[in-house]
């Protein structure tokens, strides 16, 4: 859940803040980036001040679109009026015709009505952890108490609901969850969840960069759960769920580019701003190493030329060895940095800690992605054909009509042509 403006140069950039930095009203044993045990104490909110210098600059680097990414710790312990400015400052800055647009992360736990209303006002897309049915959700996700949240989560819910917001679920993927498969879809099915992602347990913090990229699920683990997911997703080839993982890898066999990071071949334009304003390239490389400068004290695009931004980009293409000749090479592009165990001097690494689980999932999937895809591709460049082209089908080297945005003789002109539609 990023966001997009024009960086220096002209490069996309995405955008993602810690609200409140660490501050968290929960206390999840497997969090990845809170350290305080559900009891925030005074909050450490974002300053107003930094806020409208970051809002002023960043929106004079905009292109149309201005998208704005809010995580924690838990981002509504800013409080309402801390949003309410910072619609307020998107509003003042953005140049005329501007689209905005907002998205947060939050264990939902603290959703209200009033937050509601709030959020279906200026549409934010909602992301709230959810692990799954309570058994699975409350023997991890707690309070400082030790009480379980699943059912203030599904009140929250209930408002995000009776308001019409947009919302998506998250759940983490461990040692509870990564063999029951069959019973997260199900609850999700039963719930009417139709968005759903997982994130896999890690065993590190992202502030600690120098430690190995390691997961609490081994790799075999979660390629069996992605398996048994998929089997379910599948539904005969007529999904009726949205799961992120399988949306992507069906973006690549439709001919289109994977939307998740970790699945494309270059790491995106993307900062990572902490609560005081430093500014980092990821999420995962929350270190002072990888600090590229800080908003309230460095410009946009003086942090943008940081050496360090290079440093940070130029790891992802350094493909292992086994990575460059594999099969599944369109599907993973190696997978992400933070999770290959690194040299010294950051020129060679191994594979993605969860390359098996992904091998796995890519062969077990194969043959049915290509069926899917091939129909939903077949039925998009009829559609277009119809549509755009007046009924005439495109010629060799005129761009395909599925949208692929690829040539038409290096995308569907073979299936075209078996199908026999030209």
């Amino acid at each position: 859940m990023g966001g997009l403006c024009t960086g220096a140069g002209g490069r996309s950039l995405s955008v993602m803040w810690k609200t409140v930095s660490e501050d968290c009203n929960l206390a999840c044993d497997y969090c990845y980036y809170s350290t305080c045990g559900g009891k925030p104490g005074k909050i450490n909110r974002i300053d107003f001040a930094l806020l409208d210098t970051f809002m002023k600059d960043y929106m004079r680097h905009t292109d149309g679109v201005a998208a704005f990414a809010w995580q924690g710790g838990e981002p509504l312990l800013a409080g309402l009026d801390f949003f309410e400015e910072a619609v307020a400052l998107q509003a003042k800055y953005a140049p005329p015709r501007t689209v905005i647009s907002n998205a947060l992360q939050t264990n939902g736990t603290l959703l209200t009505d009033k937050w509601a209303a709030f959020l279906k006002t200026y549409r934010f897309l909602v992301g709230v952890s959810l692990d799954g049915p309570k058994d699975i959700h409350d023997a991890r996700r707690v309070d400082a108490r030790g009480q379980g949240s699943y059912d203030r989560v599904m009140n929250g819910i209930g408002h995000l609901r009776r308001h019409g917001v947009d919302f998506n679920i998250l759940t983490v993927i461990h040692k509870g969850n990564v063999n029951r498969a069959a019973e997260l879809l199900a609850f999700y099915k039963r719930e009417k969840f139709d968005h759903v992602q997982f994130i896999p347990c890690m065993d590190f913090r992202s502030q600690e960069t120098n430690r190995p990229g390691v997961y609490e699920i081994t790799p075999e683990e979660y390629g069996l759960f992605l398996s048994e997911a998929f089997d379910l997703w599948y539904n005969g080839g007529a999904p009726e769920l949205s799961v992120r993982f399988f949306d992507n890898m069906l973006s690549v066999y439709m001919n289109e580019q994977a939307e998740l990071c970790i699945h494309r071949s270059a790491c995106p334009d993307m900062l990572v701003l902490e609560q005081n304003g430093d500014a980092f390239p990821c999420d995962f490389f929350i270190g002072e190493e990888w600090k590229l400068g800080n908003v309230g004290v460095h410009s946009l695009d003086d942090i943008l030329a940081s050496p360090v931004y290079d440093q940070f980009k130029a790891l992802k293409p350094r493909l292992p060895e086994p990575c460059r000749s594999c099969q599944w090479k369109a599907l993973c592009h190696g997978g992400c940095p933070r999770n290959r165990n690194w040299s010294d001097n950051r020129m060679t690494s191994e594979p993605d800690y969860f390359c098996a689980s992904y091998q796995m999932i890519y062969a077990h999937a194969d043959e049915r992605m290509k069926s899917l895809a091939g129909g939903l591709r077949l039925r998009q460049f009829e559609s277009n054909v119809r549509r755009y082209l007046k009924g005439k089908v495109p010629g060799r080297n005129d761009p395909c009509a599925c949208g692929s945005g690829r040539k038409f003789k290096q995308c569907c002109l073979d299936d075209v042509q078996s199908a026999s539609l030209v």
